[in-house]
């Protein structure tokens, strides 16, 4: 499922951001990037996030800035200062060269005057990025159970098409048996054979085709299923990989009542519902 999240949260004057965005995997795959001086707390962000979602690709991000009202100070490293205008100087006795060495140019060596940053521990950063990602994690979760409820619906809706599929073929099923033994016993008279309508053969004839036939079964596990279906669309958990388990169930109901039914009526019938199922099944897939 698609969702995006951001929390921020301060600590010690520096300001961490946590940024969440998750789109549809059948799996979850988690990537975090994260400034490397934080990179030790990795599994932790890997466990928060494993807790709160367990479907998708999510991808997050962790960034920090000094939250000094934009003012930055200058700091100068006086080591480095010293070390370059001794390394000049013993340049300038090495070479002969003329010139002096002014603090102007020393300065200006890289590294001498620089913008001071605030430096946090991994340890002490944690407490203030956990907050901010347990905020980009609500969020996320929020949008996501917006789209949920919106695919439930369409699910729901899918169920009954299936259930009127199925409730269609059990009120023809009966009529099966009936057609049959009419067109068997107009094959025996087109062929010349005169036989009665009770003869012992024939009826043994229609109750074979009855038994091998029967799909009463197929029909009470194919309702059993779509209650289970759509008992766990009304759940308030993760609930994907339990319907996508019942979903491989219907199909394989589906595919033995064709087979058993023997009908070109009952057979455009489970047509409809396979067409109908694999609508269900790319669905599930955005499920958490």
């Amino acid at each position: 499922m698609t969702g995006y999240g951001r929390g921020e949260a301060d600590h010690g004057g520096v300001k961490f951001s946590v940024e969440l965005n998750s789109v549809n995997r059948k799996q979850s795959d988690i990537v975090v990037n994260l400034p490397r001086e934080f990179a030790e707390l990795e599994p932790r962000i890997r466990e928060a996030v494993n807790e709160k979602l367990s479907r998708g690709r999510t991808n997050v991000t962790v960034a920090h800035q000094d939250g000094t009202n934009g003012s930055r100070q200058l700091a100068l490293d006086a080591a480095l200062a010293r070390s370059y205008h001794d390394a000049m100087h013993a340049l300038q006795q090495e070479l002969g060269a003329p010139g002096e060495i002014t603090i102007g140019t020393i300065l200006q060596a890289p590294g001498v005057m620089r913008f001071s940053e605030k430096t946090v521990a991994a340890a002490e950063a944690w407490p203030a990025i956990e907050r901010a990602l347990n905020s980009a994690l609500a969020e996320l979760v929020k949008m996501r159970e917006r789209e949920g409820k919106h695919l439930a619906k369409d699910l729901i809706h899918r169920l009954k098409v299936l259930r009127s599929e199925i409730k269609s073929v059990r009120s023809i099923f009966p009529e099966v048996v009936k057609r049959h033994r009419a067109a068997l016993f107009e094959r025996l008279e087109r062929a010349g054979l005169d036989l009665a309508l009770d003869d012992e053969r024939l009826l043994k004839e229609v109750s074979v085709f009855a038994d091998r036939s029967d799909i009463s079964e197929e029909l009470t596990r194919l309702e059993s299923h779509l209650a289970q279906f759509a008992h766990h669309l009304r759940k308030n958990e993760p609930v994907g990989r339990a319907l996508e388990f019942m979903t491989q169930e219907i199909a394989r109901e589906l595919n033995t009542l064709g087979a058993k039914a023997n009908d070109a009526v009952i057979s455009q019938h489970v047509v409809a519902c396979k067409a109908e199922l694999e609508r269900i099944r790319e669905q599930i897939q955005n499920l958490e």
